[in-house]
């Protein structure tokens, strides 16, 4: 059985899908991810990585359906990773308690 992808708890906007690039680390096909371009998580984090790190680049909300583990997804530019967006189906067999919280606006 599937089920609706979780919503990102800084915007409220549903998750996407999308490919993983080679060589992250991370397990599983997709993870999911918040590609809401005026998402306050986003838009603050232009000034954040500048301020912090002297980088231009941001982060997105993602989430590892298969693990229910959340954390920044680094990203260069707002076109960034969403040529790699992908339909793909989040099995309900495979959510945690994690996936949970980000679909109540809770972080891990």
């Amino acid at each position: 059985m599937t089920t609706p992808y979780p919503v990102c708890p800084h915007c409220n906007q549903p998750l996407r899908a999308f490919e993983l690039p080679d060589n992250t680390g991370w397990q599983g096909e997709f993870q999911l991810a918040c590609f809401n371009d005026d998402c306050p998580y986003f838009v603050r984090g232009w000034q954040h990585m500048l301020d912090n790190y002297a980088v231009k680049a941001s982060y997105r909300f993602r989430f590892d359906p298969s693990t229910g583990e959340s954390s920044p997804l680094a990203v260069w530019s707002p076109d960034a990773l969403k040529d790699r967006i992908i339909d793909a189906a989040v099995d309900d067999t495979a959510r945690t308690d994690g996936s949970k919280r980000a679909e109540n606006g809770e972080s891990s």
